[in-house]
């Protein structure tokens, strides 16, 4: 069973254009998510989904120059670009991971194949049942799975968001749930507009050169160390599915 991972990455964000190639320490973001996931017990190829736009040569250009995988697609159905990424490097189990997660946890990446690999599930996810960060989301599905949805839906919210139809229709799909033991949704460690940029760039500066494989709970560590570093995004809201 060939476990991918697929990065969906482009550079134009409505919030924070170009964020994925931001640099912290002359380095863009993307190279530290990019670094962390091949960590991975699980993973067996990393996978970079971008868009047809003239505007994403730029991330083609960084994919090939570091010799990384890259498909590119539509940029609104972004459920297409991910079968058609999935098809052409012939993935049996898809891990689906957004370029604006810089500093996830591949162990907590593992923890979710994990969970999906010992069940008999089409669709697990860590964000149902919200425990863990924003910014360590990971979606596992089946290729069939994923197959299904891209055959069956039709509305653009399906299109656009790759995962809603699945649970959106939970009598269609098998859907499993992971959770932390202890709850820490209130942290934000997506990068979505420049207040969550100064919030990571202080983290990686901080824990990269102590330990460029920082964990989670390092990361929480240093957030609790420093509390006035949460109001530095508190406010900022996830855009609405």
């Amino acid at each position: 069973m060939k476990i991918v991972a697929i990065i969906q990455a482009r550079m134009g964000s409505t919030r924070l254009p170009g964020k994925i190639l931001k640099e912290v320490n002359n380095r863009p973001l993307l190279s530290y998510q990019l670094e962390r996931l091949n960590t991975s017990e699980y993973i067996n190829q990393i996978v970079i989904a971008t868009t047809i736009k003239k505007q994403d040569y730029i991330i083609e250009k960084f994919c090939n120059d570091k010799k990384i995988p890259v498909y590119r697609g539509s940029e609104s159905d972004v459920l297409a670009r991910y079968y058609e990424a999935a098809l052409e490097f012939k993935a049996d189990i898809i891990v689906r991971i957004t370029s604006d997660c810089p500093i996830i946890d591949p162990k907590v990446v593992d923890r979710t194949i994990k969970y999906f690999v010992e069940h008999e599930y089409d669709y697990v996810s860590n964000t149902i049942d919200r425990t863990y960060p924003r910014g360590m989301d990971t979606e596992v599905f089946s290729f069939k799975a994923l197959e299904k949805a891209h055959l069956e839906s039709f509305l653009n919210r399906d299109r656009e968001h790759v995962t809603a139809y699945f649970y959106s229709n939970p009598q269609k799909f098998k859907i499993g749930s992971v959770k932390n033991e202890l709850n820490f949704c209130k942290y934000r460690w997506t990068v979505d507009t420049v207040e969550d940029f100064e919030l990571i760039k202080l983290i990686i500066e901080k824990l990269y050169k102590e330990n460029p494989h920082f964990t989670m709970n390092e990361a929480i560590s240093l957030m609790e160390q420093n509390p006035n570093w949460y109001k530095i995004n508190e406010h900022i809201e996830q855009k609405k599915i």
